[in-house]
């Protein structure tokens, strides 16, 4: 009877549920456009700043003596080979290698996570934000390449005045300061509701 009177008034059997599948078709498809998006600047990043990264350590290892220091900039700016067996800028450098690699790498490997789960908790048009955590994200797979590699990390970015020298960086260390000023800055200023919060 039911199929009778839907046949009588214009309705179809199953219309309904085929037009929410229709629905729930194109927004899955829409969804997976943005995810891949967002992954794929993501990547992009991280291509760029890892070949830049370990290009210019690979060439300063292979051409400069370690602690030989060329003058690029007098007075402002030298490339300086230094190896660094602690974390960004030098922290426990002085701490025994049985304790420092270890937790250094697990501290590596647990911030990579971090960073991971915040980016697959953005939306695709937060270009902003995946940007900033790229360049970290970018940074400290970096580093952590290094300290797998070698145990330490190579720095020869120079910066100083007079006698005062700021300690020795890389281009992942630039990459992770970069990126952690754009996303305190972003976070500090925008308005609305929290762009981590999961839908």
């Amino acid at each position: 009877m039911r199929a009778l009177l839907e046949v009588r008034f214009g309705r179809r059997p199953g219309r309904e549920s085929s037009n929410r599948l229709r629905a729930l078709r194109v927004g899955a498809q829409c969804r997976s456009r943005d995810l891949s998006a967002k992954w794929k600047l993501v990547s992009g990043w991280l291509a760029v700043i890892l070949i830049l990264d370990q290009l210019t350590k690979t060439i300063v290892d292979r051409t400069l003596a370690l602690h030989q220091s060329i003058p690029i900039v007098d007075g402002l700016f030298n490339l300086t080979y230094v190896r660094n067996t602690g974390a960004a800028f030098g922290i426990f450098a002085g701490s025994h290698e049985v304790f420092r690699l270890p937790f250094l790498i697990g501290v590596s490997v647990v911030a990579i996570g971090f960073i991971l789960v915040m980016l697959k908790r953005l939306r695709a048009d937060a270009i902003g934000l995946i940007t900033a955590l790229a360049l970290i994200l970018g940074g400290a797979i970096g580093n952590l390449i290094d300290r797998i590699l070698y145990g330490e990390v190579i720095d020869f970015l120079d910066i100083y005045w007079s006698v005062y020298h700021w300690p020795a960086f890389n281009i992942a260390d630039s990459c992770i300061t970069i990126g952690v000023t754009i996303t305190l800055y972003i976070l500090t200023t925008m308005k609305g509701a929290d762009p981590f919060a999961t839908s």
